[in-house]
């Protein structure tokens, strides 16, 4: 876990840069971390980026305390993360496991606030284990549906074409990260979950 130390310690210092203290955390890895319009996207629920590049749930979960330790209070938790797990080669059961610690961390600090997991997405870099992303969300929607303040942010079906493919516009050059209409469907697809949940 060392390598994440330099973004952990940016994350660490994310609080100090705002003008109001945040109720809504949105916690993972680089899909988080490099929303540029993040803090304008959701300016209403006065939101806050604690994403660092390249993170596991298993990293999430490991530097969980660490990072929060800025944050007194959260009214909503929006998590991204699992992608990278699946592409370090572990498999769906153990991405579902971290989720669960991950939510039992979330609980012992912040009690029982809505938390909203996004989809892990499908990426044209990781096409090639795609069976394995849709499993890894099965079973993490699965386990959501046992809280009624668990909530599933399904991402999947509108990043793909009519032929069932990751739409090339969504990405960068990578065919991993996001470019700006990638991030424009997530916005509109959490808001209207949110929504839908009455926040």
């Amino acid at each position: 876990m060392d390598w994440y130390e330099d973004e952990v310690i940016r994350v660490e210092k994310e609080s100090e840069k705002l003008s109001f203290e945040p109720e809504t955390i949105f916690y993972g890895s680089s899909s988080i971390n490099l929303w540029a319009t993040l803090y304008d996207d959701f300016e209403d629920i006065k939101p806050i980026n604690l994403g660092f590049g390249g993170s596991t749930l298993a990293a999430c979960s490991w530097f969980f305390d660490r990072i929060m330790a800025q944050i007194h209070s959260a009214k909503t938790i929006i998590l991204y993360a699992g992608d990278n797990d699946l592409g370090d080669g572990r498999n769906p059961m153990e991405v579902c496991l971290y989720y669960r610690q991950l939510l039992a961390q979330i609980r012992k600090r912040f009690g029982d606030v809505p938390c909203y997991f996004i989809s892990i997405k499908p990426s044209l870099q990781r096409w090639e284990i795609i069976s394995q992303i849709k499993t890894a969300n099965r079973l993490i929607r699965d386990e959501i549906s046992t809280d009624a303040n668990q909530h599933y942010i399904d991402i999947f079906p509108g990043m793909l074409d009519e032929q069932g493919t990751p739409i090339r516009e969504f990405f960068e050059q990578d065919g991993l990260h996001m470019t700006p209409l990638g991030y424009e469907l997530w916005k509109i697809t959490i808001k209207n979950v949110l929504k839908a949940a009455g926040q």
